[in-house]
């Protein structure tokens, strides 16, 4: 008789199929797909991306972050700098973006650190408020005005002549085109790599910090690594998607890049709506709020009205999100991340 530890199911097998047979579609879609359908399934992806990364370091992590417009807005100007002040093509200059946020996030998670709860909060988001007046002050790119990529930088994008003789698009659609296609590869990579992170051991000693550090600590986790670890790879990729965003605005200004509405209020919807802390809450969360938006974005503050009331309700009658109620009321888990014991009996 044989034992080992495993985290695969029946469901788990058949969801990773699906899952591969969606990104194989995903990358032939725009030889049969509108431009409006690409632009909706690049605010998708871009969105979807930024809630599994938030959701990596609240709902996993414990760390409940409202700054990460910081590292959303330092990554589109970063790549904006690239552009216009060193005559880097859009494309490669979204590293930029990722560069740029861990720097940023290295003196933030140096100061954050020391506080717990609602002070770290705070804190993340009056950080990400100073970058944000800093940044106004960069003249060079607008000052607090923002400014926009030049003519000549958007006409030459890497790839974008391919890809309209590809699909026979105009350079317009091909831009749009080029990044989709980017952002699934981020959506793709991201939710890969916290998988495969949550399926490691690190995964469980970053549950155990987010639980009771104090507990963690006294067998042998370093949690001091494991939120340094997290934090930083979140603020790149969060970084990556800021850039990735703003090459396809093609215009960037501190109040938009570093919106605290946007790109983190609206995550944290994202998350807490479909389910924190675990995988398949993002993807729910997402299509919900993509939903809602497509259905009273017409109709000014009742958006933000349905928004809330969705909120409230959710928290009320299922506070672990729609795919928690989902998942205690059938036990589906489409990217399980607990470990099982598993007893070989042919080999006894």
């Amino acid at each position: 008789m044989r034992h080992s530890v495993t985290t695969r199911t029946r469901t788990s097998t058949v969801a990773g199929i699906a899952a591969l047979a969606l990104v194989i579609l995903g990358l032939f879609l725009p030889a049969f797909a509108t431009r409006s359908l690409i632009q909706d399934l690049f605010f998708i992806l871009t969105m979807l991306t930024l809630a599994q990364l938030w959701n990596l370091i609240a709902g996993y992590g414990g760390m409940v972050s409202v700054g990460q417009q910081a590292f959303v807005g330092i990554g589109a100007y970063a790549m904006f700098a690239g552009v216009i002040l060193w005559g880097w093509d859009p494309v490669p200059a979204i590293l930029l973006g990722g560069a740029a946020a861990v720097l940023l996030a290295i003196p933030m998670a140096f100061f954050a650190f020391r506080l717990q709860g609602a002070y770290f909060a705070i804190g993340t988001w009056v950080i990400a408020e100073v970058t944000r007046l800093s940044v106004a002050q960069w003249k060079t790119l607008g000052g607090g005005t923002g400014t926009s990529l030049p003519r000549e930088a958007t006409a030459n994008i890497m790839g974008v002549k391919a890809i309209a003789e590809l699909f026979g698009v105009r350079d317009a659609a091909a831009r749009d085109i080029l990044a989709y296609r980017l952002a699934l590869a981020l959506a793709v990579g991201t939710m890969a790599a916290i998988y495969a992170l949550l399926r490691a051991r690190t995964g469980l000693a970053l549950a155990a910090v987010r639980d009771n550090d104090n507990a963690a600590r006294s067998v042998g986790v370093d949690a001091r690594r494991i939120r340094w670890l997290v934090f930083l790879s979140a603020a790149a990729m969060t970084g990556l998607v800021g850039a990735l965003i703003y090459v396809q605005t093609a215009r960037v200004s501190p109040d938009a890049a570093f919106s605290v509405t946007s790109w983190t209020a609206y995550v944290i919807f994202i998350a807490v709506i479909g389910g924190m802390g675990r995988l398949e809450g993002p993807i729910v969360g997402v299509l919900v709020f993509w939903a809602l938006q497509t259905a009273f974005a017409d109709y000014g503050s009742w958006y933000l009205l349905a928004l809330g009331i969705l909120a409230i309700l959710t928290m009320l009658f299922a506070p672990r999100g729609v795919w928690g109620l989902i998942h205690d009321r059938t036990g589906l888990a489409l990217f399980p991340v607990q470990r099982r014991l598993v007893t070989d009996v042919s080999l006894t």
